[in-house]
């Protein structure tokens, strides 16, 4: 054999010594690369494969009245987790845990088995009680958890229900503002981490962790809970009465389009929209519903007639036979052989059809339907909730004469009652035209801090501040010495237009069936609210609005002025009284008689003395108040 030289042995060493070390180096490179640039990566990813996270539910933002009063809020229920491979013994963790939740041991055994790193029990394990969830807990099986959750709670129940809307099972906005803020409410998931190896045993060497959910956004809205509950109440009463079709209401802030209540009828109680159908929660009318608005509309009328100086409500006069005819087609008054002779002011309190068509008339069709939509009918009004209508007007090419004198009174033309209250409070409010709107300030649930504020949207003007007070004046008369007078509220000036419209189905007609309402404004020299009301086919009465809506909007303006803190005032137009109206007589001084003075005196009053002393210190209600014959007074003595 050939010997191998002592050179080439050291060459081969030396070769194999750089090998080795150039391995070496590169094995050394990678674990530093590894270690320090990739090793936070890789230890995250390790970690998510060994961790399991039980989520914590935000809290979802409240939705608060102007006043701060809750309308939705969040009441704590929890909901059962289970880890499926820690679960020891499925048959009999199944078996415990359906007896607890009321499900069957076989759904129970295939959450239990189900090849997942977390499951959660739905729907029966979901949003539970707090003494379900100690029952769970007291069973003692290892793998099943139970994680904080809650559920929307609405503590007025129907109350502002369309306007509210609901969430869902998952805390999800699904209607009303809770789907409109859904973004703003909702806030951000949080969780309880757990680390477990393959098997899913718990690894006690890894710390736990907990990632605090961030809450949402409190929304405070225009609405003053008070002015709600006057309204729903008063809807309630009417809805038993007259067992009507459908009901609304709108009470609106004229100077600056906050809707201070809304309410409609049917209603539902929001935690449980389950149990009534799409058609009643998914319709909010006030802002949906579209119909013939009949003679409120009138108002826009005299508004354009007015700012154009067509008419002077005193000197100018219209006689009235009972109809008018107008382009072959007879157009009659509501009052069987017409009003006779009257001013114009009168036109407006008799509510006369054929003085409107006259006045329509002077107008022209052209600048008619300017105004009407200036005042911003056919058109959305912008509130911030969903499913708003437009309204139906002719199209201009197809309105003749007699399309012109019926919508110059209100029929023909279709409206929504938003639209309704919101040009109404333009013609009384100095002229300006307000966008409405519900949401007022988003805040910081935590700092209390105000995100986010909507300030009054000012579309245009419509009318001059010298028109809208001209209008105040006639809506006013209408309320005293009209056909409002059962809106009429003794010590504040009050305004107001009633509307009958017929509605129609299939292009006719239909017989005694009409929707009333009526359109009230208060105090009428400076408005601080508007009300508008209409019941949908009232039985067992005469369908008028001033026998059926009025009385309703002079109830919640009566009591709403009240929770606005405005004060009576003895200056109003005195009310035209009639053989058949309660008489009314002003409340005397009792203030420092005494018990024998009392009983010398004939009142047309009851008595009703509380206290033991001689003489009276104070009285309710105080002297001056106008009350009807028979009212009680009570006296307070010293």
């Amino acid at each position: 054999m050939r010997r191998v030289s002592a050179v080439t042995i050291r060459k081969r060493l030396v070769f194999a010594l750089l090998a080795g070390i150039t391995i070496f180096m590169v094995i050394g490179l990678r674990l530093g690369y590894v270690q320090f640039a990739l090793g936070d990566d890789l230890t995250d990813k390790a970690q998510d494969l060994w961790s399991r996270n039980i989520p914590f539910e935000p809290e979802r933002g409240k939705i608060v009245d102007r006043n701060g009063v809750a309308l939705a809020e969040n009441k704590s229920a929890p909901t059962v987790y289970v880890v499926p491979r820690q679960i020891e013994n499925p048959e009999e963790a199944a078996k415990k845990l359906a007896s607890v939740l009321n499900i069957t041991e076989k759904k129970a055994y295939l959450h239990l088995t189900k090849k997942s790193s977390i499951e959660r029990i739905h729907p029966e394990g979901r949003k539970i009680s707090f003494e379900k969830a100690e029952e769970v807990r007291r069973l003692g099986i290892k793998g099943v958890y139970i994680a904080e959750d809650s559920k929307r709670h609405y503590p007025f129940g129907k109350s502002l229900a369309h306007v509210l809307g609901f969430a869902g099972i998952d805390n999800q906005g699904l209607m009303g503002l809770e789907a409109f803020y859904d973004k703003e409410l909702s806030g951000a998931k949080g969780s309880m981490r757990f680390f477990s190896d393959a098997k899913g045993k718990r690894m006690p060497q890894m710390p736990d962790g907990y990632a605090a959910p961030v809450d949402g956004l409190d929304l405070k809205l225009t609405i003053d809970s008070n002015i709600q509950t006057i309204v729903e109440r008063e809807l309630d009463i009417a809805e038993a009465k007259y067992e009507p079709d459908g009901a609304i209401a709108i009470a609106m802030n004229p100077n600056n389009g906050e809707i201070l209540a809304m309410a409609s009828r049917p209603s539902f109680n929001p935690e449980q929209f389950q149990k009534v159908s799409p058609e009643i929660y998914n319709r909010n009318l006030p802002i949906w519903s579209t119909y013939e608005p009949g003679s409120t509309f009138k108002i826009i009328t005299l508004a354009a007639a007015l700012e154009e100086k067509k008419v002077d409500l005193y000197k100018d006069h219209f006689h009235d036979s009972g109809a008018v005819e107008v382009g072959g087609a007879r157009l009659r008054c509501w009052k069987k052989g017409g009003h006779g002779h009257q001013s114009f002011l009168e036109v407006v309190e008799n509510s006369c059809n054929p003085g409107f068509v006259e006045l329509g008339e002077r107008l022209g069709k052209k600048k008619l339907f300017e105004y009407i939509r200036d005042f911003g009918f056919g058109q959305k009004t912008g509130i911030d909730l969903q499913g708003e209508g437009k309204g139906i007007l002719f199209n201009m090419d197809r309105v003749g004469p007699v399309e012109q004198a019926t919508t110059a009174f209100g029929q023909g033309v279709a409206v929504t009652p938003i639209q309704q209250a919101a040009a109404v409070s333009a013609a009384v409010n100095g002229g300006i035209l307000y966008q409405p709107y519900v949401a007022k300030e988003l805040i910081d649930p935590t700092t209390g801090e105000v995100v986010k504020r909507k300030a009054p949207v000012a579309k245009r003007r419509v009318i001059s501040a010298e028109t809208s007070e001209k209008i105040r004046f006639a809506l006013e008369s209408v309320v005293a010495r009209g056909t409002g007078r059962n809106a009429f509220i003794e010590g504040y000036r009050v305004g107001g237009k009633t509307g009958t419209a017929q509605k129609a189905k299939d292009g006719r007609y239909l017989e005694n069936n009409h929707i009333v309402s009526f359109i009230g404004v208060a105090p009428a020299d400076n408005p601080q609210i508007v009300v508008y009301t209409a019941i949908d086919n009232p039985k067992g009465t005469i369908q008028f609005g001033g026998t059926v809506a009025a009385p309703i909007v002079g109830k919640i303006m009566e009591d709403s002025l009240q929770v606005l803190d405005v004060k009576p005032r003895k200056k109003q137009i005195e009310k035209e009284t009639f053989w058949n109206d309660p008489q009314i007589v002003e409340v005397p001084n009792f203030k420092g008689m005494n018990k024998k003075d009392l009983s010398l005196q004939l009142y047309n009053f009851k008595l009703e003395v509380e206290g033991s002393g001689q003489n009276v210190i104070q009285q309710s209600p105080e002297a001056g108040t106008k009350v009807e014959v028979g009212s009680t007074i009570r006296l307070f003595m010293n």
